[in-house]
Formats: structure tokens, C-alpha cells, sequence
């Protein structure tokens, strides 16, 4: 599957909808993300059950500025509607190859409990006994 271009009006669908979405923010002006690109591309043609997306942080200000997209290229990655990475910075094939594999090989039933246990213990941080 090639790589597909997201704008803000399709973000939300595509990273919340079943499965892996892989999403590339990158620039034309930028040097690392041209160096990427190749190696994005090249992933999405070994794994075609798997979203491969690509984000113009130049065109796309506002999603860039909500995700809070400091440094491109930057890869998200979203397994069944949930951000399961985010870091920075241009992977080699290899270790792109590695991390998809990782995130093929999450137990989701136990990343969501993660989640679930991580929301409970930061509201009863936040919570205050005001009597």
C-alpha cells in the first residue's frame, strides 16, 4: 500500500479507526524527512494491511500545533484508535521494520487496562479532601 496524504479533516477518522496507522510529519524543506521518506514508503510497500500516513506540517499548522509536533520528521503511531509512540527524528529501515513489529505484537486488551489503571491513579492525584 503506498503512503496517503492526511489533512486535519481526515486525522481523527484515520488514527481512530481498527488496526496500525503509522503517521510521518514532515516538511518539504526538511532534509531529515526527505531522508525518510524513502524508508516510509519502502514500509508501507512490505506491510499492505497497515495505514501509512504522511502529514505536511507546512500545510497542516493546526493539527501539527494540536499534537504539539516540535522537531520533523516525527512518527506517531496508533494501534485500534490509541497512540501507542511518538518520537522524533528520521528511523533507519531497520529499526522502523523493529518497531512495527513491536507494535504488531502488543497485547491491546492489556495496553488499555495500562490505561485504564494510569487514568484512575492521576484522578485520585488531582483529587484534594477540601473538608
Amino acid at each position: 500500500m503506498a503512503t496517503i496524504d492526511l489533512t486535519s479533516d481526515q486525522f481523527q477518522q484515520t488514527v481512530t479507526a481498527d488496526g496500525i496507522v503509522l503517521v510521518d510529519f514532515w516538511a518539504e524543506w526538511c532534509g531529515p524527512c526527505k531522508s525518510f521518506g524513502p524508508t516510509f514508503e519502502a514500509a508501507s510497500e512490505k506491510d499492505p494491511e497497515i495505514t501509512f500516513a504522511k502529514i505536511d506540517t507546512e500545510a497542516e499548522h493546526e493539527i501539527a500545533g494540536a499534537l504539539e509536533i516540535r522537531s520533523i520528521p516525527t512518527l506517531m503511531i496508533f494501534r485500534d484508535g490509541i497512540q501507542v509512540f511518538s518520537q522524533p527524528g528520521a528511523l533507519p529501515g531497520h529499526a522502523l521494520d523493529d518497531l512495527i513489529g513491536q507494535v504488531k505484537a502488543l497485547d491491546m486488551d492489556e495496553v488499555r487496562a495500562q490505561m485504564v489503571k494510569e487514568s484512575a491513579s492521576s484522578d485520585t492525584d488531582t483529587d484534594t479532601d477540601t473538608d
